[in-house]
């Protein structure tokens, strides 16, 4: 049998001639300018400018079609009737009124949402007892407790408390409840490998895993809490002659004074958006989005 042996000799294939490619010209953009450009196009502010500005519009117009001030008073009314409103203090003072038991009950109802969540992450009774309470209490309107409340507190701030504790707590206690459970298992055994045990596993890995649920949360909380203090005050101020600015739309509107009702409203609504985008947006920015768990 014959071996013929192999040639030893490396064999490199033939060198290829290189190649070379000759630009165009490019004509020099001034990147100062579209950058200023494309940030005022993709701002979000100038679209709800622009939104805000086409509804006041809309709103004079059916205003001014209508006829009539009693029923729908013009913008420019309204407008006027919030700044003298504010320039009188008038309504700054209903408005801190709203707002201190808003916090009051804001705070309190946090407090026992993310102890009953602490509860249900730790045991199954606590979760049974967390799914059970939630599924009775979540769907009952917080402003149905309201009479009850009148009967156990009196005519004071105890009862608009109570009720806003009833608007925060349960939804907050499902949000956060349910960011916890969908922490994924990696990140879990990635802090039980580094040795994190107790308190300094929760706030290090739970809680950042869990903090977009729990901002959904208190974003739902503080609304429901909101537009029940205002559905509150309208019922409490007329039994008790005091209140916030669900006291002072209730008392504009038996005086029939529609411009200061929609003065009122209109706070409200500057007061709500002004904590959404001042607060919970700002929280939102320098940790979830900054981290990249939200685009």
């Amino acid at each position: 049998m014959t071996v013929t042996a192999l040639p030893t000799a490396r064999l490199d294939p033939p060198a290829r001639a290189e190649r070379e490619l000759v630009l165009a010209d490019v004509v020099p953009v001034d990147a100062t300018q579209v950058r200023l450009w494309r940030r005022a196009l993709d701002s979000s502010a100038w679209r709800q400018a622009a939104l805000l500005a086409l509804l006041a519009g809309l709103w004079e117009i059916a205003a001014r079609a209508a006829g009539n001030d009693l029923l729908l008073p013009t913008f420019t009314a309204a407008a006027r009737a919030l700044w003298e409103g504010l320039a009188s203090g008038e309504l700054l003072q209903r408005a801190l009124i709203s707002l201190r038991l808003l916090l009051q009950g804001y705070a309190l109802g946090v407090a026992l949402a993310l102890g009953l969540t602490a509860l249900a992450t730790s045991s199954r009774w606590g979760r049974d007892l967390l799914s059970s309470l939630t599924a009775m209490f979540n769907p009952l309107p917080a402003i149905a407790l309201l009479p009850l409340a009148l009967l156990w507190f009196g005519l004071g701030s105890g009862s608009l408390i109570f009720v806003l504790v009833h608007a925060v707590l349960w939804p907050l206690a499902l949000a956060a409840s349910a960011g916890f459970e969908a922490v994924p298992e990696t990140l879990r055994m990635a802090g039980r490998n580094y040795g994190l045990k107790g308190p300094r596993y929760v706030a290090q890995i739970l809680l950042p895993a869990a903090l977009p649920s729990i901002l959904s949360g208190l974003r739902v909380g503080w609304a429901f809490a909101w537009r029940t203090l205002i559905a509150a005050e309208l019922f409490f101020g007329a039994s008790s002659g005091q209140g916030g600015l669900g006291w002072y739309i209730f008392q504009n509107r038996n005086e029939l004074m529609t411009d200061r009702v929609f003065a009122g409203l209109a706070l409200v609504i500057l007061i709500g958006w002004l904590v959404e985008r001042l607060v919970f947006s700002t929280i939102e920015r320098v940790t979830v989005r900054r981290w990249g768990m939200q685009r």
